[in-house]
Parts: structure tokens; sequence; C-alpha cells
């Protein structure tokens, strides 16, 4: 076991014990309100023995306790830092902060979510939190005690998506270790059907973010794409879906999202300009990646000789007149004829994998 810090919202950094095999598949323990990760030590260390990689968080003070929007900002921040979706176990009013955290776009954080005695939360089903949670979720009564059995909305529970629920209560107990193996079982058969140990598959008409997790294992470098709109401003994105076509002529692409904001000024830019990152820029990979943002503020950045927008500092810029474009599902694959390329052969680059950054090491 290892103590690792999180830096959530704000910059609070949370303390969390990392348990298990880092290739194994990921759970994260979130305690209730109030409480903190010793809360879940007997069920984290079980898991580990049942082939989970375990990360056991606490929560912000409990001075911040009364309200939930730090602890959501938290918990999305904590989700973003981890290199692949877990599934997400809750304790008490934890659940009000995973339901909520997770009600935007909870498929692309998290593989499931089990609520274990979450309270009524009136104020979720008002605001159609339920029904907004599009992941796998299982809501689990009594787990920690029979007085939690009727804790959970049926009217929370009833509007989930992909909801099941458990009653521990219902099983034969005897002992209070029989609760927990009970809530211990419930946890695993939910954990083996929705992210289960053997290799991940995806098949046609299958959840498109298995997918995206599988191309996510290629690791690729991570370019800025930049053009010049119909006004002369300048425009860029993040891409990292970028390679080399041709020598003779000399080619390369990249795709581009269809539904990126930039989108239209490159499908008619009759130049552009791909810019390779090196490792001190990743605040500009973010900047170019986040929406409503100006991102060439505060961006040193020169013209090339076609007039596209190049940044300074990069591993490489390539400077492009297009050669075709070509629709591809929802991206399009945009050509270039490489006119002028600069590059650094001292920096080392900045690299993507697993859906984190990551340093270049050499044997």
């Amino acid at each position: 076991m290892s103590l690792i810090e999180y830096k959530g919202f704000g910059g609070v950094l949370l303390s969390a014990d990392m348990l298990g095999d880092e290739n194994d598949p990921a759970v994260l323990l979130i305690p209730d309100v109030g409480q903190n990760r010793a809360a879940w030590r007997d069920v984290a260390e079980a898991l580990v023995l049942s082939g989970r990689r375990v990360v056991n968080l606490d929560l912000r003070e409990a001075g911040e306790a009364d309200e939930l929007a730090p602890h959501i900002e938290d918990m999305r921040a904590v989700l973003a830092q981890m290199g692949s979706r877990p599934v997400v176990v809750t304790a008490g009013r934890g659940g009000w902060i995973a339901t909520r955290a997770l009600a935007l776009d909870g498929a692309l954080l998290a593989a499931g979510l089990v609520l274990v005695d979450m309270p009524v939360d009136e104020d979720a089903i008002a605001d159609d939190v339920p029904a907004r949670l599009a992941v796998p979720a299982l809501v689990v009564r009594g787990g920690f005690s029979p007085a939690q059995c009727s804790a959970v909305s049926d009217t929370f529970n009833a509007a989930l998506p992909m909801g099941e629920s458990a009653d521990i209560n219902e099983c034969d107990l005897e002992l209070a270790s029989d609760r927990n193996e009970a809530l211990l079982g419930q946890l695993l058969e939910f954990l083996e059907r929705r992210q289960p140990r053997e290799a991940m598959e995806f098949k046609a008409g299958s959840d498109p973010r298995t997918l995206r997790d599988a191309m996510g294992c290629f690791a690729t470098g991570i370019t800025i794409v930049t053009a010049l709109d119909a006004d002369g401003t300048p425009v860029g994105l993040t891409a990292n879906s970028f390679t080399s076509v041709s020598l003779d002529p000399p080619l390369l692409l990249v795709c581009i999202a269809n539904t990126a904001g930039t989108a239209p000024a490159l499908r008619e830019a009759a130049h552009f300009g791909v810019n390779v990152l090196q490792i001190g820029q990743q605040p500009t990979s973010n900047r170019f990646a986040a929406r409503g943002e100006d991102r060439f503020a505060n961006q040193p950045w020169a013209p090339g000789q076609t007039g596209v927008p190049l940044l300074g500092s990069s591993l490489v810029s390539f400077e492009c007149q297009r050669e075709s474009l070509h629709e591809a599902g929802d991206h399009f694959i945009l050509v270039g004829r490489v006119v002028r390329a600069q590059f650094e052969p001292h920096r080392d680059p900045l690299l993507y994998f697993r859906g984190k950054y990551r340093r270049l090491h050499f044997a």
C-alpha cells in the first residue's frame, strides 16, 4: 500500500491509499461525508485480494462537508487524473457526491457506480440527476447495518437508466462478518460484470468508450493544429491523431472531430500548421483542449511563410498546404502537403497514453 495525493478543486490536496497492482482494473472508494478512508479499509484489502487495484480516497476537511459543490469538483478532478475509468464505490452521502459528479459525462469518467446505503436524495430527484446518470449502477441497501436497509429512495433507484439493486438484509445473516461478506459479494459480482479482470473486448454496436480505451493503449505524441479563420484570426486545437503519410510527395494527416469548435475553420483553410509538443508544453496542450478560453492569449506564436500561426518552443512545427479532405465518421481527415518544417532535436516529446500525459523513459 502506498499513500498518494490528488489535486482537487481549487488546488486542495486529497490523500488516498493506493493498493494492488497498477495493471488490475481500478476501483475508487468514496467514504461518507464526515468519514475518512479508514471506513473502507477492510473492503479495500479484500478487493485487492480479488484482483483489483484500489484507490481509497479521503474527502476534503469536514469543515467544508456541508457544501457538496467542492466535493463534486474534487471527484471529477480525481477521476480525470486516473489512468483508466474505475468503478466508483460510495458510502452514505458519498453517493450524493458521485451521482452529481457523474451526471454530466459519467461514461467518460467511470465504468460503473455502486451506491451503498445512500440516504434519500430528494434534491437529486427533483433535478432529474438519476435519469441523467449514464453509467451502470448498483444500489445496495443494508451494506453496513440493518438500519440502512431502506435508506435509498426507491424513486431514485427506479429512475436510473442502467440501475439494479441489492438488499443485504435479505441474506442469511448471523454475524456482523456475514454482512461484510455479503457486501463484498455484491461488489465483486457487479465488478465482474461491469469491469472484468480478463481482457476487455469491443464488438461492433457495443459501448464506444471501450473502443476509445482500446485506442488509448496506443501511445502517441500530442500536436496542436493551427490555421487562420476567414477573418484572419488564429485558431487551433489539441489533437493526437496525427501521422506521416508520405515522403515523396511530403504528406501528413490529422483527424479532426466534426464537433470541434475550430472544425469549420480547418475545413476551409488553404493552409494549416501542425505543432508537435515537447514535454514543457503540457499547459499549452491543456489550454488548446479546453473550451471557452482564448487559446492564443499569452502564447508565443509567429506566422509561417504561408501566414499560419506556428507555436514557439514546439518540438516540431510543420507548415502545410491543404492536399485533400476526407469524411470519416464523426471525424474528418485533413491531409496536408508539407511546405516547411522546423524542429528542435534536443527536446523530449510530450506523450499521451491511456488517458494521461507521459514522459519518455530510456532503458
